[in-house]
């Protein structure tokens, strides 16, 4: 188990000094809590060449956690065809208050207080120790590389319409390809390029809801959105649950960008609280204007079913700017979750749980392999179904969710007086009693999947208990070399 490194705080600061056995980690030049993870006696590698490239301010950064976790309402419809109207309503409302404020309350205290590109990797280790440290890295980038399949393929999705031949064989397999290389390549070019693209993305998927939700006014009939599961056998509670949590959840994947933020302390968690408000918005009037202006039959609210009431809303151009703000919208999440997923693997290999060559960068600043590994993830995972896709990321990043709310907790305990930039203003029973919620959520996300996904992520799972020891093999034998930052803290066993 690895133990936070003893020292005193720095007196022109008035931080409080802790006078237990085990005490926080010390801080960084900047104010930052500093936490080891050990890496053997490997030398550590030549500082970052990163200093020198430009970080990520607000606005970008909000529209990445837009991004990251949402997107806009493209995938939502789903809820209504499961749960009708009432149900897909209140999902938005009460959901965020169970799952989403949680979790971006947990980003912003440990995202600030571990300012690093390791982001939750960093925060379980520092808890839990390495061993568990690597197994929430390597849930987290497989539930996020599972994710970035669904987006080239939501994107043919809703341009299969208007050009029948994406919709299956040779083209489409190519068109999947093609597309996945291209977008690849703008991460690999820069994360400020990623993230000017993602605001200008963003702005153009948000605006054709907004000129739906003012059309749609003179068509509401309130009694439209009261109704529950009509002409259907009740509830598909597996498949509304799913569809709710998988476009709610992701708040702490922005933590592994951390260390490209610009003042993170200040930045991050002011970041989290815009985009919390625009994605809930983003949701909640989308699908009040399309179930309240249209007949129900919800058989209709599948994929890409929001460029149908777009064109009986407000005719055919509307339809077609909210399928090209479709198509644009999972070119911009692709960009941001394989963002945060290469930097994950770059703060893994600083901390040593990887070897040195995943810490490389290339000339634009940009975790080159970590990018190529997480593309050819994408690739092999895209040929499974939509909902395959989101139940298996689900289960994966629920595993993930557990070990960040233990460590969230651990750590409140441990070292009450650490440095902590941005605190919920709650002490250990508050932190434990806020953890419950999205915990018992987990549980029965988990109760109501089904055996055949299980069974994957399980074995997924497993996989990572026997790859983190393997690894250490390999270590130990010098086939690898593993090394920890310069950068970063001296480790300690």
């Amino acid at each position: 188990m690895t133990e936070l490194s003893s020292s005193s705080l720095d007196s022109a600061s008035q931080k409080p000094r802790i006078s237990t056995g085990n005490q926080p980690p010390p801080l960084t030049e900047t104010g930052h809590v500093n936490i080891g993870v050990s890496a053997g006696e490997a030398p550590p590698s030549p500082a970052r060449p990163a200093d020198k490239i430009r970080k990520i301010t607000v606005l970008p950064l909000v529209f990445l956690i837009f991004y990251e976790v949402s997107g806009g309402p493209f995938g939502i419809e789903d809820t209504v065809k499961a749960a009708g109207p009432l149900l897909a309503i209140l999902g938005f409302i009460v959901f965020p208050f169970i799952w989403s404020i949680p979790e971006a309350l947990i980003t912003a205290e440990m995202g600030t207080m571990f300012p690093e590109n390791g982001g939750y990797v960093v925060w379980v280790s520092s808890a839990l120790g390495p061993y568990w440290g690597f197994q929430q890295g390597w849930v987290k980038w497989l539930s996020g590389v599972i994710d970035n399949a669904l987006y080239p393929i939501l994107f043919l999705d809703y341009l299969e319409s208007g050009i029948p031949i994406l919709g299956g064989g040779i083209p489409r397999i190519a068109a999947i390809f093609v597309l996945t290389v291209a977008l690849t390549y703008l991460n690999y070019r820069g994360l400020s390029i990623v993230g000017f693209a993602a605001v200008l993305l963003g702005v153009f998927s948000i605006l054709p809801f907004a000129v739906m939700t003012f059309m749609s006014i003179p068509k509401i009939e309130p009694l439209r959105w009261l109704v529950v599961s009509k002409k259907m056998k009740g509830v598909d509670w597996n498949l509304y649950l799913n569809t709710l949590f998988w476009n709610l959840n992701y708040w702490d994947s922005i933590s592994t960008l951390s260390g490209e933020v610009d003042n993170p302390t200040k930045t991050l968690p002011k970041a989290l609280f815009y985009a919390l408000f625009l994605v809930v918005l983003s949701y909640i009037f989308p699908v009040l204007s399309g179930t309240g202006a249209l007949p129900l039959d919800q058989k209709l609210w599948t994929d890409g079913y929001f460029a149908d009431v777009g064109k009986v809303i407000g005719g055919a151009w509307l339809g077609w700017w909210i399928q090209a703000a479709a198509a644009t919208s999972n070119m911009g999440m692709f960009l941001a979750e394989m963002s945060s997923d290469s930097f994950q693997l770059l703060g893994m290999a600083e901390r040593g749980m990887l070897p040195d060559v995943f810490a490389k960068r290339s000339r634009y600043g940009t975790p080159w392999v970590g990018i190529l590994f997480s593309a050819s993830g994408v690739v092999l995972l895209s040929w499974l179904s939509f909902q395959e896709i989101v139940a298996a990321e689900n289960l994966l990043y629920c595993s993930g969710m557990v070990l960040e709310f233990i460590a969230f907790v651990k750590l409140r305990m441990k070292y009450p007086a650490a440095s902590r930039p941005f605190k919920i203003p709650v002490g250990v029973l508050g932190s434990i009693l806020m953890c419950i919620p999205p915990t018992v959520l987990i549980g029965v996300i988990v109760a109501f999947s089904n055996l055949k996904v299980a069974a994957v992520s399980l074995a997924a799972v497993v996989i990572g208990l026997v790859l983190q020891p393997c690894l250490k093999k390999v270590e130990k034998k010098g086939w690898l070399k593993f090394s920890v930052s310069s950068h970063l803290p001296d480790l300690m066993a």
